[in-house]
């Protein structure tokens, strides 16, 4: 058993059943991508809305049983710098970690630049300290996830329940709203689509959380696989009701300020508060997720050399990370600093496509005996995350 410096056991506990891991996922995903990452795929997509969605769910659901596979071959905390090595090469691996840490980084400083920006809106508060609000965020929840897993947990729960809570409430009245005509042009096309979807893509990614924590769940082999895919089916179905109403109350441009509040589309009614409440407590789930997240690649990398050893610490108890986890901090908070609520998120974007690329070629090289689903899911997986970036990419230039 490796050992840090202190000479404690530098293994975490598995304390961590099912519930938990569907917790972990769910709370990893309803933030951003209810509530900022399908306002800035309906700006870009338009009318295609839903396909955009259907598009990123399927991606999705291929990425996610290849990370499952792998998760289950290999029940360590890292994610796919772990399988990179493991399955591929030292360099893969390398790649593979570098590119999460900046994906995931770039997602929580997204989420927390969103919520700073709707303490702004509501207080009346100076756009110019957005950003040192999000960095306050992130302080905030890096302390919680130092006082431990099991805690954390609790609180993921909490507000999962609250999320799901706005978002019914949007659905709800939207539905039963009048619809409205559509009153802008957006572009349609096909790329501008496909374009939608690698944004929205990222807005799934949270099952990812649930393979990254293979070392802190019990059972993984039958505890990882049905955890990501409760947690994607789950997701697709409230993300593709969210799309639906926002199209059927006129589209993203026809509201002002709505690219990153779908409070705004039913603002007029009395409980448009609670959405807006459930907006922001949603995005604090997925920044206190990506922070945990985030902390076990870097201390998967620091166990391998691959980052100073002094990362690769654990608590006394073995239920948290320090130092990985104030290093998690200190690069989340430079992107908050340093980029808008729209370029992290496409900066997050394409990053996780990437990185998901080298899972679908990880998953590929899964021994026989211990595969549960069949190569061309993987095939599948690698072809649309490479397929999306290169259409985005030529969406992104043409526009």
């Amino acid at each position: 058993m490796r050992r840090g410096v202190s000479g404690v056991s530098n293994k975490l506990v598995r304390g961590t059943g099912l519930l938990g891991a569907l917790v972990i996922g769910l709370g990893s995903i309803l933030g951003t991508g209810a509530y900022v990452s399908i306002g800035l795929s309906a700006d870009i997509a338009g009318d295609n809305l839903v396909f955009a969605i259907l598009i990123a769910a399927i991606t999705a659901l291929m990425n996610g049983l290849s990370s499952a596979q792998l998760a289950a071959a290999h029940p360590v905390s890292g994610g796919t710098y772990e399988y990179g090595y493991r399955f591929l090469s030292p360099l893969s691996g390398r790649v593979a970690g570098c590119l999460f840490v900046a994906a995931k980084s770039a997602s929580a400083a997204t989420a927390a630049l969103a919520v700073a920006w709707y303490i702004s809106l509501t207080f009346n508060i100076s756009a110019q300290v957005v950003e040192y609000i999000a960095v306050s965020l992130l302080l905030m929840f890096t302390v919680l996830v130092l006082s431990g897993i099991r805690r954390t947990n609790w609180l993921n729960a909490l507000l999962v329940l609250i999320s799901l809570l706005g978002l019914l409430t949007f659905i709800g009245i939207g539905l039963t709203s009048n619809a409205i005509s559509r009153t802008d042009t957006a572009d349609s096309s096909s790329l501008s689509l496909f374009h939608a979807a690698a944004l929205t893509f990222v807005a799934f990614t949270g099952y990812g959380r649930i393979a990254t924590m293979g070392e802190e769940i019990r059972e993984p082999r039958q505890n990882i696989p049905r955890a990501v895919i409760i947690t994607l089916a789950v997701i697709s179905t409230i993300y593709i009701a969210v799309g639906y109403t926002i199209l059927h109350l006129g589209g993203i441009k026809s509201f002002e300020q709505s690219k990153f509040n779908i409070a705004t589309l039913i603002s007029n009614h009395n409980w448009s508060r609670l959405v807006v409440i459930g907006g922001v407590i949603a995005m604090s789930g997925v920044v206190l997720n990506l922070v945990l997240g985030v902390s076990r690649v870097i201390l998967a990398m620091a166990r391998r050399g691959d980052l100073p050893a002094k990362l690769a610490n654990v608590s006394s108890d073995s239920k948290s990370a320090p130092a990985a986890t104030w290093m998690t901090f200190a690069i989340m908070s430079a992107i908050a600093l340093l980029g808008g609520i729209e370029s992290a998120w496409t900066l997050s974007a394409f990053t996780v496509l990437l990185y998901y690329g080298i899972t679908n070629i990880a998953a590929l090289n899964v021994p026989l005996s211990d595969r549960f689903i069949p190569k061309w899911v993987s095939v599948f997986g690698l072809l649309s995350c490479f397929g999306l970036i290169a259409l985005a990419t030529l969406s992104y230039v043409i526009a």
